[in-house]
């Protein structure tokens, strides 16, 4: 497996139908989640009485940011995280330094917690809930509401059937090539503040067989075309090495 000098990564294959981990590195190594952490704030809303819908499906298909400030306020900001990890099993998963409690995006979390998020939906959360979650995890657009491009790692390296929820942070509010709809498909966590990092975590295959997870931590002042590009191979590359 060729990681990029200068990246920090870690990645899990787990295969539901065997049970098994197929490939693993860094799996409990932690980074900060960027939008990953809207799959826990999505299952923590939906344990309320009247879960707000219209919001939350954008939330979850295109990683709208207002959204889930909304959703990360009305539940308690970081007792969603010690609520949602204690409920899944999490270990490595923690909410956001105490001195940034409204930053959802630094809350800490590892390749393996990832992947116990995914087998917690498909496996053990309310059927309602899992049918919404990947549903729309299933429909992710080509851009955020950001306009950043949505398709890096598995999307781009993978086949379908597959159902991702993708991470970005540190590459600046505005991204320097706008995505366009026609684009081609225990010690405190060490967080990598000041340093971008570039998620791809989802499900591929039919009956969502397998559960993919790659989280990478890049240089600082790496542009997200670059990245995204180092995301993609290194995902392609880790898919292909737990088939060998």
């Amino acid at each position: 497996m060729t990681v990029p000098a200068g990246v920090r990564a870690g990645y899990v294959v787990y295969d539901r139908g065997s049970g098994k981990v197929l490939l693993q590195d860094g799996a409990r190594r932690t980074f900060r989640s960027a939008s990953v952490v809207k799959i826990l704030i999505a299952l923590d809303h939906l344990r309320g009485e009247r879960p707000d819908l219209a919001l939350l499906r954008p939330m979850l298909r295109s990683s709208d940011d207002g959204a889930a400030t909304r959703f990360w306020k009305r539940g308690g900001k970081g007792a969603i995280i010690e609520r949602t990890a204690a409920r899944i099993g999490l270990r490595d998963t923690a909410p956001p330094p105490a001195d940034k409690p409204g930053f959802w995006g630094y809350t800490a979390l590892s390749p393996l917690d990832v992947a116990k998020v995914y087998r917690y939906v498909l496996e053990k959360a309310p059927r309602a809930h899992r049918d919404l979650i990947m549903g729309e995890l299933r429909k992710a657009t080509p851009c955020g509401t950001d306009r950043y491009d949505q398709y890096f790692g598995i999307p781009r390296a993978l086949p379908r059937p597959w159902a991702v929820k993708q991470g970005w942070s540190g590459f600046g509010d505005v991204p320097a090539v706008p995505c366009k709809a026609s684009v081609v498909p225990a010690a405190a966590p060490d967080l990598g503040l000041g340093r971008p990092v570039l998620h791809t975590t989802g499900v591929v295959g039919p009956d969502d067989r397998r559960i993919v997870v790659v989280l990478t931590l890049h240089p600082a002042g790496s542009s997200f075309r670059v990245a995204s590009q180092r995301l993609t191979s290194l995902t392609r590359q880790v898919y292909r090495a737990a088939d060998s």
